[in-house]
C-alpha cells in the first residue's frame, strides 16, 4: 500500500468540522502512551527481511539504534544495510541466532508462513519481538505463540497497519469518549486487486514469484488468512472479539492461483459476517480480485457512525443520529455532523521529534515503530500485544475454514491473557 495523503492543518480541521480547541486536543492525546525519554535506556534492534521490512522506522527513534540485519538475499542484505545505516549483516537469521551477541529486539519482516518460526527463533534467543502480519497461519500456530509469549515472558508486537491509521485513532478516541454510544456493527474492508491475469501468472520476477521461478508464498495465498487489514479495526477500536464467523468465497475455476497453489485455496474473495463478545456484528471483507483498493471501515453506534474517507466519493464522516446524540465534547449543538478532517495523529507526542511525519499505511508506520521502541523503554507491553494479534488472526483462519463449509457458522478459539 501506499503512503498517506496530506491531511488539512488542525486550524483547517477546526474550521471544517466546527471541534473546539479543547476537544481536538483531548482527541491527540488517544493516539498512544506519550513517548519519555529513559536517561542511559538505549533498544539495540535487528531486521530480519529485507522487502516490507525497510519500510519501518526504528533508526528515527533517538533510543535505538538498528545494529543487525538479516535476509536470505544478498541484494536485500544490501538494501536493509543502506537503508538502516547498518554494518553488520548476517547472511541468515539462522546465523544471526548463533552468532549476534549485542542484540535486544528482533524486527521479524520474513515471509507469511515462517513468521511463527522466526519469532519462536528470536524469542527463544532471548529477544523481544516485532512481527509483520499475519501473526500465524495456523490454530495450532496461534497457541504456540501464546505460548511461547507467556513462557519466555518477552515482549510481542503485532505490526498491524490499520491499527495506528489516522482515521482508526480517531475512531478508537471517539469510542473511548462514548460518542459512538453503543457499536453494534462495524464494516471493515481489505481490497488488494491481482491486476491483470496473464501477467499475474506469467511475470517471474514479481513478488508472486521466488528468484528460482518457483511460486511464493503470497500464490494463491487464502484471503481469509491475511485478516488483519480488515479484523484490525475491530479490536483496534472497540476492544470486541469475534466469536463466531460465517464465511462465503468466491472463485474461479480458469487460473493457476486458484487451481495450482499449495493451500488448495479455490477463493479470489472471501466475505464474512461475524458475532462479537459484545453481541456486536461485524461484515470482514478480503478481496484479491476486484475494481477497489485499499483498507477502511466504517463504525455504528446507537447515538453516531463514523465513516473512513472513500477516495472520489466522500471524506471521513461522522454523524450522529440525533441532534441529542451529539456528545458534549463536541461544540455542534445545531449539527447533526457531516465531512470532518482527521486529525493529524503523528504529531502527538507519542512520537518522538524526529518521528513526526506521515508515513506508510495511513501514517501507520512511525506509530508501529514508536510503539514497540516506546514499550521495551518503559518495560510494558506493547499495544497491539500477543493477544491482540492473535484477536485480529485468529477470526479469518476460522472464517476460511468456513468458507471451505459453505458457510457454516463456527466457533472463534479465543486466546486470552491468563487472568
Amino acid at each position: 500500500m501506499g503512503g498517506m495523503t496530506d491531511h488539512p492543518s488542525r486550524r483547517d480541521f477546526l474550521q471544517s468540522s466546527g471541534l473546539g480547541l479543547a476537544s481536538v486536543s483531548a482527541l491527540l492525546a488517544e493516539a498512544g502512551q506519550p513517548y519519555r525519554p529513559e536517561v542511559g535506556k538505549r533498544v539495540r534492534i535487528a531486521v530480519v527481511g529485507g522487502g516490507f521490512g525497510t519500510q519501518f522506522q526504528w533508526h528515527e527513534h533517538p533510543d535505538c539504534d538498528v545494529v543487525a540485519v538479516t535476509d536470505l538475499r544478498p541484494d536485500r542484505r544490501a538494501r536493509l544495510q543502506k537503508v538502516y545505516g547498518c554494518d553488520t549483516a548476517y547472511d541468515s537469521l539462522e546465523e544471526m541466532v548463533a552468532k549476534a551477541r549485542d542484540i535486544d529486539a528482533v524486527a521479524v519482516f520474513s515471509g507469511a508462513l515462517d513468521h511463527v518460526k522466526h519469532t519462536k527463533m528470536c524469542m527463544d534467543r532471548g529477544w523481544h519481538v516485532v512481527s509483520a502480519v499475519p501473526a500465524c497461519f495456523t490454530l495450532e500456530e496461534a497457541a504456540a505463540l501464546k505460548e511461547l509469549k507467556e513462557r519466555t515472558g518477552l515482549r510481542y508486537m503485532l505490526a498491524e497497519t490499520s491499527w495506528y491509521r489516522q482515521s482508526a485513532i480517531l475512531a478508537r478516541g471517539l469510542h473511548r469518549k462514548g460518542a459512538f454510544g453503543r457499536v453494534f456493527y462495524t464494516e471493515a474492508e481489505y481490497y488488494h486487486d491481482r491486476g491483470d491475469l496473464k501477467k499475474l501468472a506469467a511475470d517471474k520476477k514479481s513478488r508472486f514469484f521466488d528468484p528460482d521461478g518457483s511460486h511464493s508464498w503470497r500464490w494463491g495465498f487464502p484471503p481469509m488468512h491475511y485478516p488483519t487489514h480488515s479484523l484490525g479495526f475491530v479490536p483496534g477500536v472497540t476492544g470486541e472479539r469475534v466469536t463466531r464467523v460465517s464465511c462465503l468465497g468466491w472463485g474461479t475455476e480458469d487460473h493457476p492461483y486458484l487451481t495450482d497453489n499449495e493451500y488448495g485455496n479455490r477463493f479470489w474473495n472471501e466475505a464474512a459476517i461475524m458475532q462479537t463478545d459484545k453481541g456486536g456484528m461485524v461484515r470482514c471483507n478480503v478481496f484479491w480480485l476486484c475494481a477497489a483498493h485499499g483498507e477502511r471501515a466504517q463504525w455504528f453506534g446507537d447515538r453516531a457512525s463514523l465513516y473512513m474517507d472513500k477516495g472520489g466519493m466522500h471524506e471521513t464522516q461522522l454523524r450522529f443520529r440525533t441532534k441529542g446524540d451529539t456528545p458534549t465534547m463536541f461544540d455542534l449543538p445545531e449539527q447533526s455532523g457531516g465531512d470532518i478532517a482527521v486529525p493529524r495523529y503523528w504529531e502527538s507526542d507519542m512520537l518522538p521529534k524526529a518521528m513526526r511525519h506521515s508515513s506508510g499505511h495511513g501514517g501507520s508506520h512511525t506509530f508501529i515503530s514508536a510503539e514497540f521502541i516506546n514499550a521495551l523503554l518503559q518495560d510494558r507491553e506493547p499495544e497491539i500485544d500477543v493477544y491482540e494479534a492473535l484477536a485480529v488472526t485468529v477470526p479469518g483462519i476460522v472464517a476460511h475454514q468456513s468458507a471451505n463449509k459453505d458457510g457454516e457458522q463456527l466457533a472463534v478459539p479465543q486466546f486470552q491473557a491468563p487472568k
